[in-house]
């Protein structure tokens, strides 16, 4: 068996397994060995090489011979407008841009910030970064002024490169506006920002401190490619914390090089040529590793989609993409696809394009439900692979090789555990338990290559938010269990487990239940206070569209089911329908503040809200039910 050969040896052979795969990589400077453990448990990969990141991504495929193939295409159905790059292109923008930041003092070292819309520009600046070891932190686009601000005073950077505006179906977004109220807020200034004029929306610049993209770059000298050790990092991704002060994720440049190369020919089964799309945003982890980074690295096309899975036109826009350019491997969030199964439940915008080329549909980014990957199944007619990662690790801790060996998929499992992931479940006290037990998923040290050594300025964090809980394994903050068969399950946040009665229950569960009825397209479950049972669980029901079915009757149909595949354990007896669920900007449903709400506790509006007057629904569903703490 090829996956239990390859994952064998990256346990048995840690050093050996990642040292070839370091093979993948041009290399200034070769490694001399793979891992760094001297200042554990702050582990490190590769630091004594020397390596650039934009030349894997970009020239070495222009030196191959390939300067003619496409790189980079932008589709973007709210601009009404398509650009294809070649990877020629590429390197002469992306060198462009980086000598027009040396010539204004960017170094090594240097920290820049980048805000920007799903537009090549954003790549580049990112490449442009990474050629001249400039350390980028990209803020999601439209992101508010106070977020931005305070990841300013976190990473002080030298430079802000933004646009003037973001476009979203029917609206256009300021940038700009967002970007100045900022800088005023934050204690730290950059000494410069570079905006990218769209046509959508042409900003007014700050006399001295803003240049313009285009302008900027004229008359410069292009740059060449900085060398960095292995340990220098790449980028910083702020990702939410419980304080509610963001964590400043470090991403080292070789070991992010190596885990990412690995993975596009091991897990998504891509290669020179292929044409990859992740739909997600440069704002978030898979932006990063999947838009940017993975398949630029191993000669891919990548798409830059700027658009959403319904309404732009319709729900039919991913399979159009899929058809326009022969994409073979596409990965996305379940709640992109529930939205899109939501408007056309019974596919017929499917079949209305050509998706022979697709060989595998990706999903990651929230659990995905049975209901759904069944739906993408029948209508796509490919393995739907559900897999399992963290803004913290960069590429997926579990998942199915299709690259390697297509193992059989079960429904409701990322799979198995990826190379250099030693995965286990812990109780309360860090002690394994058995196969099929709830419990807490941990990752026994060192965590493999590409993954966060460390959180930007804050050792003490890093410790207390990944290490202090388990000693010995770094805490993922989900719950879930491993199977007879060593595929794991994963089954809610550990904050999302609820204790009814005594009985740990996972919200997971449950919500599985509620998708697996015919007329709901989405749903969430969360555990609300009971004075007699510490915690009660509640429904969140989201009905397909079209439906005409009474919501009473729906509410009583899903209560049935629970108690029918669940049991009175469960003690599930109330349910709301409601027209939309609030989440995130990248999909994930914020239980969390839906659970302050009902108990009435203190709550702060979410940064990375998608639209805040949802809550205001949930609060009016809330009431509805009784919960006078909602008020």
């Amino acid at each position: 068996m090829a996956y239990a050969e390859i994952y064998g040896r990256s346990k048995s052979d840690p050093e050996g397994f990642w040292m070839d795969a370091a093979g993948a990589i041009d290399w200034i400077r070769k490694p001399t060995h793979a891992l760094f453990a001297d200042r554990a448990p702050f582990y490190e990969w590769f630091s004594d090489g020397m390596v650039n990141t934009c030349w894997n991504a970009v020239d070495r495929h222009v030196l191959a011979g390939r300067g003619d193939q496409p790189a980079i295409i932008h589709d973007s159905p709210v601009t009404h407008s398509k650009r294809v790059i070649t990877y020629a292109e590429l390197q002469s923008r992306v060198a462009s841009l980086a000598g027009a930041l040396k010539a204004k003092g960017i170094t090594k070292g240097d920290r820049v910030i980048i805000y920007m819309p799903m537009v090549p520009e954003a790549l580049e600046a990112m490449l442009a970064c990474a050629r001249l070891g400039a350390i980028h932190s990209v803020v999601f686009g439209g992101f508010a002024a106070a977020e931005l601000a305070v990841r300013i005073d976190d990473c002080t950077p030298k430079a802000i490169i933004a646009a003037s505006c973001g476009i979203e179906p029917g609206r256009v977004v300021h940038y700009k506006p967002l970007l100045d109220g900022a800088i005023d807020m934050a204690t730290h200034k950059p000494e410069f920002c570079v905006i990218l004029q769209r046509e959508q929306e042409v900003a007014k610049l700050v006399e001295g401190r803003d240049v313009a993209w285009h302008s900027f770059q004229y008359g410069v000298e292009p740059a060449d490619c900085v060398p960095v050790e292995g340990n220098h990092p790449a980028y910083i991704l702020y990702t939410s914390g419980t304080t509610g002060a963001p964590k400043g994720v470090v991403r080292p440049t070789a070991g992010h090089l190596v885990a990412l190369s690995w993975t596009m020919r091991a897990i998504y089964n891509v290669g020179v040529g292929d044409v990859f799309w992740a739909a997600s945003d440069v704002g978030w982890v898979v932006g990063h590793s999947y838009i940017c980074y993975g398949p630029l690295i191993s000669g891919c096309t990548t798409i830059v989609f700027e658009g959403k899975p319904v309404g732009t036109p319709d729900a039919g826009t991913f399979w159009r993409v899929i058809d326009e350019y022969g994409v073979k491997s596409f990965f996305t969030a379940p709640t992109a696809l529930r939205a899109i199964k939501r408007d056309d439940p019974e596919g017929k915008l499917v079949e209305k394009y050509d998706t022979s080329a697709l060989q595998a549909l990706y999903l990651a980014g929230e659990r995905a439900d049975p209901d759904t990957i069944l739906w993408a199944q029948r209508h796509l007619n490919v393995p739907v692979i559900d897999h399992w990662w963290q803004t913290e690790t960069g590429w997926a801790i579990a998942g199915n090789p299709l690259g390697i060996e297509p193992l059989p998929v079960k429904i409701g499992s990322p799979s198995v555990p990826m190379p250099g992931y030693d995965v286990q479940v812990l109780d309360e006290g860090g002690h394994p338990v058995p196969a099929g037990t709830l419990g807490a998923i941990a990752i026994k040290l060192p965590l493999p290559p590409g993954t966060l050594p460390t959180l930007w300025n804050a050792e003490a964090r890093f410790r207390k938010s990944y290490l202090d809980h388990f000693p010995g394994y770094y805490e993922t903050g989900d719950a879930g269990y491993i199977d007879e068969d060593g595929y794991l399950y994963i089954m809610a946040r550990t904050d999302d487990v609820i204790n009814v009665a005594g009985h740990r229950l996972s919200t997971g569960a449950m919500e599985e239940v509620l998708a697996s009825h015919p007329d709901v397209a989405e749903c969430a479950v969360i555990g609300v206070s009971d004075t007699l049972k510490g915690q009660s669980p509640l429904g969140f029901l989201c009905l397909n569209r079209g439906s005409t079915r009474h919501h009473e009757d729906v509410v009583k149909e899903c209560v049935k089911l629970m108690r029918e595949k669940i049991g009175p354990v469960a003690d599930f007896k109330k349910a709301v329908v409601v027209e939309r669920l609030p989440k995130t900007r990248s999909g994930k449903i914020l239980r969390g503040t839906m659970v302050k709400i009902a108990d009435g506790t203190e709550w702060k509006m979410p940064a990375t809200i998608d639209d805040p007057a949802i809550l205001d629904e949930i609060t009016q569903a809330l009431m509805t039910l009784g919960y006078a703490k909602a008020t």
